[in-house]
């Protein structure tokens, strides 16, 4: 068994076309010789979002903290803190902070395959 605190687990930037103010952190990955799943928890600025972006793969997102929307080919739709998500593969998405003044935080779960 492997446990750890998220706050021991360094935070880098996401440096993906499209991305501002996003950081992650890899909590369990290739690294700790996961063998089915990611655990990743993103930290978006005041005002950063993820990029609007698809993947051939499913995941799974809680929100942790902040005032997060999730924006889909739908529009946009406000998420509260415990709201939890199932991306389908392929579906366009992106997450944003609505917030000017906190952090927002969510933790997401990705095939190890994506992660390699």
């Amino acid at each position: 068994m492997l446990i750890k605190n998220i706050q021991d687990v360094p935070a880098v930037p996401v440096n993906m076309e499209g991305a501002r103010q996003v950081q992650v952190r890899v909590i369990f990955g290739p690294k700790d010789n996961a063998p089915t799943f990611a655990m990743r928890v993103f930290e978006l600025a005041p005002g950063g979002h993820t990029p609007y972006h698809q993947h051939n793969f499913e995941h799974e997102v809680l929100i942790l903290d902040g005032q997060v929307a999730v924006i889909t080919a739908n529009g946009s739709q406000p998420l509260k803190i415990h709201d939890t998500l199932l991306v389908p593969p392929n579906e366009s998405h992106q997450f944003k902070n609505l917030s000017d003044a906190q952090t927002a935080r969510f933790m997401c779960l990705v095939p190890i395959a994506y992660q390699k």
